[in-house]
């Protein structure tokens, strides 16, 4: 299936950001695994624009409409124990409706619990982590990164995750 990450936007906007061309800032870090997987315990993390319908205030996607430059860089903490029914997607650059019929499209939660019970991960933690992958163009990761990412590292670490599973949209 070919995903169209711009379908939302103006056509104009759409071609601009796919003539552009940008290198990473970063070369992508790896860290290899130390245990098996049969002992890891895993997180879900989502570039999904997931949210808790019951609790959570949306991705703003009114602001990203009047300023289209402009991305969301807040973070959901999302139980693993939510029913699915209780999840909701906001997002302008993919199409949700495959999410919206089955979150395990972009949170494996019922996945992920079945490779706990036949042994292949040992764990998954109490939380999966959502936000919004669309940072604005240029890219404005500076909230990501001195505040959302430090704050979803802490709770990842205070829940002894070993592997993080990072679905993108």
């Amino acid at each position: 299936m070919t995903v169209d990450s711009f379908k939302f936007l103006p056509r104009l906007i759409a071609t601009f950001y796919q003539m552009t061309e940008r290198a990473p800032d970063l070369p992508v870090p790896w860290t290899p695994l130390t245990k098996p997987l049969s002992e890891c315990n895993f997180s879900l993390v989502t570039s999904g624009g997931l949210y808790v319908k019951t609790n959570q205030d949306p991705i703003n996607l009114d602001r990203e409409r009047k300023e289209p430059r402009w991305g969301d860089p807040s973070l959901r903490i999302i139980p693993m124990d939510i029913r699915p029914s209780e999840v909701a997607i906001n997002h302008l650059h993919v199409n949700t409706t495959y999410v919206e019929q089955d979150i395990n499209v972009l949170l494996p939660v019922t996945r992920m619990q079945e490779l706990v019970r036949d042994g292949t991960i040992g764990s998954v933690a109490h939380h999966a982590y959502s936000f919004m992958g669309y940072q604005g163009y240029p890219p404005d990761t500076s909230a990501w990164e001195s505040t959302y990412a430090p704050h979803m590292i802490d709770e990842l670490g205070a829940e002894g995750v070993d592997c993080v599973l990072l679905t993108p949209s």
